[in-house]
């Protein structure tokens, strides 16, 4: 065990952490030449096409450091705010922690949430300055930026290139140097941590974990702490960029389990395997079910598609256990799913692969949260969708989740950022100067307001230099209405949104003028009218093509004209009361692209 060095790295979205971690693979000849190439670790396209890790990944590495061979695994984490949770899992299985820090961009948010994770778990940070070889890099501002943060000596900080290989034998140096050997007891009942599984379509789920206490062997009797379930291990092993089975893996060991699972939900991340003999007395500390936070209905384009999305989202839940979904019907869409995403990053990446993997185009419908609704009769409904509501005459409150947002900007776009934050109806709680032109702010915040577009106008008000981190608090009364849209009278409950009562006006009428231009005119006039309850607040009418029944009449009485006009007249009418009105799919897609 003393030769055993367990460590993640922690870092923000395009700091170089997965470059980092190719490096340190090839200096350790993990890899063969054949192997090589760019972001080894992250194997799905997505995440190559996009540059950012969204599995976490476990490798094993071995490196021998004045004679002795040391056994190094390396845990490599998401750097996206969605996936905070499986960040948190990822570093309870570590003692050591690189903490890699952007040359030219210096700390940022991400950077500060994970690093505060890694200090609550007692790791040992071993700060980097990556990307020294830039032109634009500031490296010695960003070291006082890290000694400010961390308190560490400047001595201590490694300047690195991942790209060009600089300073990497230094850091696997400082690796067995200075981060604990894993401290569990061989003999002890067995107690080790799930932080990741993936999905294989021949032997079922695959859950990756690290021993803290204790021995597992192929073949044991294993259950899970949490779950209550029973398996039998059929294979146990470590990770290398294959897997390699083993007889047995003790305390300290990083590896995985094949038992045969074929449902996802069996196999939580943060979840303790233990002996069903000899079972451990507790769990590990800091497990929570995932909880999603934000909801939107997906349905196919063609109605035909439904079985396929239905397949396809089942198979998806395997690779990613955070998705939840259930079936819904819209009059206006048709049947589909409501599905859970942890963020809005998230719900893209599962429509992306939904695409990719499946081929399985769908429309979503406006994000939104989930509220609980306290009715008169005080019973609590948790609504996800706006159609759940129940009469207003019904609710007593309704109460919305809120956040904590910390966001890091540079001094010139403070004032903006600030306005952003106020306008979405955040309260400032705290502004801290880390440097004379970095500035830390936290606002409490209603999740709602961040859902949508808040992420994208922070980058470009800032010109990409504000980075946002958030978690939830909890919940605060608000007084949210249901805004409808109506098309001659009839309810379209696709686009039916919850709103705060301050907006709901402005937005109503935007709706309305935006659906103005989509909606192609039919033989009689169409009123679009944006309604809360049984009270219209906006409304714009698409006028009817009218076909020219006067034209045959030139000169003469104009009583004949009159007769052909009242004719006309009742003719528009009788087909209002019959015409139905198609709303066509890029209305959807507008909504959702609205300011």
């Amino acid at each position: 065990m003393k030769n055993i060095r367990n460590f993640c790295i922690i870092a923000h979205i395009d700091h170089g952490k997965s470059t980092l971690a190719d490096r340190l693979l090839e200096f350790t000849n993990t890899l063969t030449e054949k192997e090589k190439h760019a972001q080894v670790l992250d194997s799905m396209e997505l995440e190559k096409e996009k540059g950012i890790t969204i599995k976490s990944h476990a490798i094993q590495m071995d490196y021998e450091h004045n004679g002795e061979k040391y056994v190094l695994n390396l845990i490599d984490t998401p750097g996206h705010v969605d996936f905070s949770y499986e960040v948190s899992r990822a570093i309870a299985a570590c003692e050591g922690a690189l903490l890699i820090v952007d040359a030219t961009q210096g700390i940022q948010a991400q950077t500060i949430s994970n690093l505060y994770l890694a200090i609550e778990h007692d790791l040992e940070i071993i700060p980097l300055v990556n990307k020294v070889d830039m032109e634009s890099a500031m490296v010695d501002d960003v070291k006082d930026q890290i000694v400010e943060l961390i308190g560490c000596d400047r001595e201590d900080i490694i300047p690195t290139s991942a790209k060009t290989g600089v300073g990497i034998e230094t850091v696997l140096e400082t690796i067995i140097k200075k981060v604990p050997a894993p401290a569990g007891n061989p003999d002890a009942p067995l107690q080790a941590l799930i932080f990741d599984s993936v999905f294989n379509p021949f032997r079922g789920i695959i859950a990756y974990f690290r021993v803290i206490n204790g021995t597992i062997h192929s073949g044991d009797r294993v259950k899970f702490f949490n779950t209550n379930q029973q398996y039998d291990a059929d294979e146990v092993g470590i990770l290398r960029l294959k897997m390699l089975p083993r007889k047995l893996l003790s305390a300290g060991d990083v590896g995985y389990i094949i038992s045969g699972i074929k449902n996802s939900s069996e196999v939580k991340v943060g979840d303790t395997i233990t002996h069903v003999e000899n079972p451990c007395t507790e769990g590990i500390a800091g497990f929570e079910d995932v909880k999603p936070m934000v909801f939107a209905g997906l349905y196919p384009i063609e109605a035909d598609d439904y079985e396929d999305l239905r397949a396809s989202l089942d198979k998806l839940k395997l690779n990613d256990a955070s998705l939840t979904y259930e079936p819904e019907s819209s009059l206006a869409l048709g049947f589909g799913f409501r599905c859970g995403f942890l963020g809005l990053l998230h719900m893209e990446i599962v429509q992306e692969r939904l695409y990719r993997e499946f081929d399985i185009d769908v429309i979503t419908t406006v994000p939104n949260v989930s509220y609980k609704v306290y009715t008169t009769k005080d019973e609590l409904i948790e609504i996800h969708n706006p159609s759940g509501l129940p009469e207003p005459n019904n609710i007593d409150r309704i109460e919305e989740p809120t956040i904590r947002a910390q966001i890091i900007t540079n001094s010139d776009s403070l004032g903006a950022v600030m306005r952003l934050c106020i306008e979405k109806r955040g309260e400032l709680k705290n502004q801290i100067f880390l440097t004379t032109n970095r500035i830390e702010l936290s606002f409490t915040m209603p999740l709602s307001e961040i859902v949508f577009d808040f992420y994208d106008k922070l980058k470009s008000i800032s010109r990409g230099y504000a980075s946002l981190d958030y978690h939830m608090e909890g919940y605060q009364i608000a007084k949210l209405v249901r805004l409808d849209i109506l098309l001659n009278g009839e309810m379209v409950d696709a686009l039916s949104t919850l709103i705060h009562h301050d907006y709901a006006y402005s937005f109503g009428r935007r709706m309305c003028e935006k659906l103005k231009e989509l909606i192609p005119r039919q033989q009689f006039d169409i009123a679009i009218q944006a309604a809360i309850g049984t009270k219209v607040i906006a409304r714009e009418t698409v006028k009817a093509l009218r076909k020219d029944v006067t034209a045959k009449c030139y000169g003469g009485d104009i009583s004949r004209k009159r007769k052909l006009l009242e004719k006309q007249k009742k003719g528009k009418k009788r087909m209002r009361q019959v015409g139905n009105v198609e709303v066509p799919q890029q209305a959807f897609l507008a909504v959702l692209k609205m300011d």
